[in-house]
């Protein structure tokens, strides 16, 4: 990186050329990816890849996701499991699964996290919002 000229500067605030500012954002994202890489690569390492890779996406299910479908359910048939059986491993009524899976309701937290225990997977990735929002930003 080229050395950044401080144009002024008092005991709180500095100030800089755009374009510097602007190279110093794209070094900082730069590092977080890199730091995320790095800490995946760690994580595939402490479990194994074949482990790790059960919590991957395939295009199939991450374009079903991206199209708006229920998270729950995507990751309920990755895992391979029933309706009847998540409910029952998540202590959830089924009727109200389905009605999340249809996106008739939302889900309360305290049974996303449970949904989430039950699927081996963080309550915030069974969110739907999350991925219709990203598919938007493209």
């Amino acid at each position: 990186m080229t050395k950044i000229k401080l144009l002024a500067q008092t005991n709180d605030t500095v100030t800089l050329r755009l374009r510097d500012f602007r190279k110093l954002i794209e070094a900082a994202e730069e590092r977080a990816d890199l730091a995320a890489v790095d800490a995946h690569r760690a994580y595939e390492d402490r479990v194994g890849w074949e482990v790790a890779r059960q919590n991957y996406y395939s295009r199939d299910e991450l374009e079903r996701l991206l199209d708006g479908e229920s998270p729950v359910r995507v990751w309920r048939e990755k895992r391979g499991m029933t309706q009847r059986a998540l409910a029952q491993a998540a202590n959830v009524n089924v009727s109200y699964l389905a009605e999340i899976e249809g996106g008739k309701k939302p889900g309360s937290a305290a049974a996303l996290q449970r949904l989430g225990k039950a699927l081996d997977v963080p309550m915030e990735q069974l969110v739907a919002g999350f991925y219709r929002k990203s598919r938007r930003a493209r």
